[in-house]
């Protein structure tokens, strides 16, 4: 379980990018974070991989209270986060099984992660991985003769080996053509529905938001406007929440200011 509780965060040059966030996201459903560029979606993502601290408010992942915790504890609670990035992250000159084993490091003593020294039960686990994102007859080729799509199973294949808790996903099909994004959102969703594990993802892609979310939470200037079934996203909430750009001179519209579009 994921609790945030009135979590505000200002960035150094006084940029407030969350404002009075309080969520509880499970493995129940899967759940997909959207809101126009600069909604704060990004930085509740870092929070939520302890890569950042709220300025104020409690952040907790599986007991842990990671706003508050020794950076130890953080980093052993970032062992099971797994992430699956835009860009996939690959290292282009490793081969698929390589880039997936990666995902061990963390759970090795140093020594032997320096020389990249695994063992048997960690191939076995990556190439299970492998196997689970139908990419494990692509095991021994090099990450960067690989498709988009590919490279980005890959990349779940390596959050998979983490034996993850939490997977969160950062807009991990804005790079994919329209056959590998459904492949890849067909594959969190059967991985937080068979394996229990909770998956927060970051989409701009409302048809994919629509088909594959349970649960939508929209962010508006750090605010959470909105949190339900995708149902509930109608023409006028979207348009709401993504005002016209060529109007930008234009205030923006608060969704915050409309009670009933929070929680529907």
């Amino acid at each position: 379980m994921i609790q945030l509780e009135n979590v505000n965060h200002t960035y150094a040059n006084g940029t407030q990018a969350l404002r009075g966030i309080s969520l509880e996201i499970g493995a129940e459903a899967f759940t997909v974070l959207i809101g126009p560029s600069g909604a704060g979606k990004s930085t509740l993502m870092r929070i939520l991989n302890g890569l950042v601290r709220p300025t104020t408010g409690k952040v907790t992942i599986d007991k842990l209270e990671i706003s508050r915790a020794k950076n130890v504890q953080v980093l052993a609670a970032r062992r099971k986060i797994g992430m699956v990035f835009q860009q996939f992250n690959l290292v282009k000159r490793l081969t698929a099984l390589e880039n997936v084993l990666i995902g061990r490091l963390a759970f090795m003593p140093t020594w032997r992660s320096t020389i990249r020294m695994y063992t048997l039960e960690d191939r076995q686990l990556a190439f299970a991985a492998l196997e689970r994102v139908g990419m494990a007859d692509y095991a021994w080729q090099r990450a960067d003769t690989l498709s988009g799509g590919q490279q980005q199973r890959v990349g779940i294949a390596r959050a998979l080996a983490q034996q993850p808790k939490l997977i969160l996903a950062d807009e991990p099909i804005s790079a994919l053509d329209p056959k590998a994004s459904e492949q890849v959102m067909g594959l969190l969703r059967q991985i937080q529905s068979e394996d229990g594990i909770a998956v927060i993802a970051n989409l701009h892609h409302l048809d994919a938001v629509r088909e594959y979310a349970e649960r939508v939470v929209a962010l508006q200037r750090g605010s959470v406007v909105f949190d339900g079934h995708p149902n509930a996203l109608t023409e006028a909430v979207t348009r709401a929440l993504y005002y016209d750009e060529q109007k930008a001179t234009q205030p923006t519209p608060d969704l915050s200011t409309t009670p009933l579009l929070v929680n529907a």
